[in-house]
């Protein structure tokens, strides 16, 4: 049976998804989150965030990645193809051939999250503004749900956001996309823009915010479920 392998974003870690770990659970939806490595802000490459997800991944599984996310599961899905059954780019950067996280994010129509960003003087990560977060990522949770996410936030290593990807592989494996859009911190525009590279049937999309695994946790779950269910038919 093809597990969910969730993947989290800039600054976030496995904790984030707790919630929706547990409806899936209850919608007997076999699923894992992973912690990708250089949360404590230590020198930390794109190859070590795939190395990470092959490392955790078993046979058939399907992959969530969200927002930076997106890039670490691609990489891990250029790394060995056959072990995937499928992606899903949840509010996620969807990679282009060439481009790094950080070259598609300067594309994009604004930067809302550029504000919140607050590099280190080393300038190897950064992290979030504590007091800009909750506008970011969190607008639409309730305040102490989004209080305890923010306390939760960790350093973001530089180096995985600004190497490039020339997907090979991945875009022959089914590829899903689910746009949020009351996203303040990728806009629904542009996740549509990258979402119209997948064919119509793979375009999803929920009101929410940037954290829809904290602010809709059901409702995510549910939407997961179908498209699994689409990538391994029953």
């Amino acid at each position: 049976m093809s597990e969910l392998l969730l993947v989290h974003g800039t600054c976030h870690g496995a904790w984030c998804f707790e919630a929706l770990l547990a409806g899936l659970a209850r919608l007997e939806i076999p699923a894992r989150a992973i912690d990708l490595p250089g949360r404590d802000g230590a020198a930390t490459t794109l190859e070590d965030y795939a190395r990470a997800i092959l490392a955790a991944a078993g046979p058939d599984t399907i992959l969530v990645g969200h927002s930076a996310g997106g890039y670490a599961i691609t990489a891990a899905a250029e790394a060995d193809p056959s072990r995937f059954r499928g992606l899903v780019y949840l509010c996620a950067y969807l990679p282009e051939a060439g481009q790094s996280l950080a070259d598609m994010r300067r594309a994009g129509p604004s930067q809302p999250l550029l504000p919140a960003i607050r590099m280190a003087p080393d300038r190897g990560s950064f992290t979030i503004d504590p007091a800009l977060a909750r506008a970011a990522f969190y607008q639409d949770c309730p305040e102490e749900l989004a209080a305890a996410a923010i306390a939760r936030l960790c350093p973001q290593p530089v180096a995985p956001q600004e190497t490039p990807l020339w997907p090979r592989a991945a875009p022959g494996l089914p590829r899903h996309y689910i746009t949020c859009t009351q996203d303040r911190t990728i806009p629904p525009a542009y996740q549509d823009r990258m979402a119209a590279t997948l064919p119509p049937e793979c375009r999803h999309r929920l009101p929410s915010g940037h954290s829809p695994f904290l602010s809709m946790p059901g409702l995510l779950a549910r939407e997961l479920a179908r498209i699994r269910r689409a990538i391994v038919p029953r």
